[in-house]
């Protein structure tokens, strides 16, 4: 007897249901189905007496954003850990397991000083687990006939690049970077990119390679064809594992305790050294999330920057909302493109589900330092390297260099037409090109 396709789909389906009943019985199916029956109670087996009876580990819950170190603000739950940071010391060498964990800030600008008044509440705030004094390198420079570290010592507060804001008192100014390192077990990186390499090079051979450093670099490192993320540049100098921070930033806000995200990019396999810089960061208004991805976060602090700068071409040119929208929904798209080509491990839910990304290039466009000095320079025609002088007080400007770097870097792979907002930041910054033709040029 021929079948027809329908008589003989309905015989399969026939036979796939049988089979699923008959497979019932000796399985736990209906004790995980939702029933609007009353379930009928199942008698346990009584547990035999033990000699030496074990606490019983508990299961590790998925955490809120905040609630933990290793809570990740929704993206990818943590690895389950059964032993607690205070009962053990992730790192190998002798000091760190008999003492708590130092840390040094190695920066003290506007963003610098900013994270060193949180990171100086959060040691106290667990003193089980840190040193109470946090050094701060600072670049030594003269406020009103003071030095600089002086008036911070005294007065707890950096009067020149975040005034207004006291700093706990156990924030101790240093105008020497060696010492202000010295036996530190957690190092935090924040200055402008231009002076990592050299500052790493004081450092060489002076840091514990079984240390631990954060990178809070807005950069990259460009040599030609090649380009490299500053936790790179860090980790190859120092010898020691690096992470990245970045995240929707203002530093004044930051320190004004209003309310923003961050996000830490850990190395693989290194989640548990990233759960301590949790516990240096994270605070009731300043909620840190985590992602395995050093490069994606990295580059998002740096390529924003670029977008920044073509976001306030737009503002100077008074276009209105719908264009700076635009420019940043193609500079998202250049950004991570660029990312994924020229990095490994780049997670596209970097870009998008952190604070690292879409988070940090909204608020950079619209309230950052990279696009105040790209509107002025198309209201009053003055170069980048004068308006750095006359409105920042002294801090660098980070996304002309960085759309420099880039280009250049571009231009060397024979990528440049690939990335058609990155060069038309170039050509208007640096080539004399007009910033009335930037729609045209994307």
């Amino acid at each position: 007897m021929r079948l027809s396709t329908s008589s003989l789909t309905l015989y399969l389906t026939l036979f796939v249901l049988l089979a699923f009943v008959h497979a019932l019985p000796y399985g736990n199916f209906w004790n995980n189905w939702p029933s609007t029956t009353t379930p009928q109670p199942v008698t346990q087996p009584q547990p035999q007496s033990q000699p030496n009876p074990q606490p019983q580990t508990k299961p590790t819950r998925k955490f809120r954003c905040g609630d933990e170190p290793g809570s990740y603000c929704g993206i990818y739950p943590p690895k389950q850990t059964t032993v607690s940071l205070t009962q053990k010391r992730l790192f190998s060498h002798s000091k760190m397991v008999a003492n708590k964990y130092k840390l040094a800030i190695i920066g003290s600008g506007n963003w610098g000083s900013a994270i060193a008044r949180i990171a100086g509440m959060n040691v106290q705030r667990y003193p089980e687990l840190f040193e109470e004094q946090v050094n701060m390198y600072v670049y030594e420079e003269q406020v009103d006939g003071k030095p600089l570290t002086e008036i911070i010592n005294k007065q707890h507060e950096n009067v020149k690049y975040l005034p207004g804001i006291t700093l706990p008192d156990n924030i101790v100014a240093v105008n020497d970077v060696v010492k202000a390192a010295s036996g530190a077990d957690l190092l935090i990186f924040v200055l402008p990119h231009q002076f990592i390499p050299g500052i790493c090079t004081q450092l060489r051979g002076k840091v514990s390679k079984n240390a631990r450093a954060l990178s809070m670099i807005k950069g990259v490192e460009v040599k030609d064809s090649n380009i490299r993320i500053f936790a790179d540049v860090i980790e190859e100098i120092l010898g020691c594992k690096t992470m990245a921070l970045s995240g929707a930033n203002i530093a004044n806000e930051v320190a004004q305790d209003k309310f923003s995200e961050t996000t830490i990019g850990y190395r693989e396999g290194d989640l548990e050294s990233a759960e301590i810089f949790h516990k240096v960061f994270d605070r009731p208004t300043f909620k840190v999330g985590m992602i395995e991805d050093v490069a994606g976060v990295s580059l998002c602090g740096a390529l924003k920057n670029v977008v920044a700068i073509g976001a306030g071409f737009c503002d100077g040119l008074e276009w209105g909302s719908n264009a700076k929208a635009a420019i940043m929904r193609i500079g998202l798209m250049e950004m991570k493109n660029f990312s994924e080509e020229f990095f490994e491990g780049v997670k596209a839910e970097t870009f998008t589900e952190t604070s690292a990304g879409i988070a940090d290039l909204i608020t950079t466009c619209f309230g950052g330092r990279n696009r105040k000095c790209a509107e002025a320079f198309v209201k009053t025609g003055k170069s980048f390297d004068v308006l750095e002088k006359e409105l920042l007080n002294g801090q660098k400007l980070q996304g002309s260099e960085t759309a420099r770097e880039v280009y250049q870097f571009l231009a060397a792979r024979g990528k440049v037409d690939d990335f058609p907002l990155f060069k038309a930041v170039y050509n208007i910054s640096f080539e004399g090109g007009v910033a009335q033709d930037l729609a045209s040029k994307l």
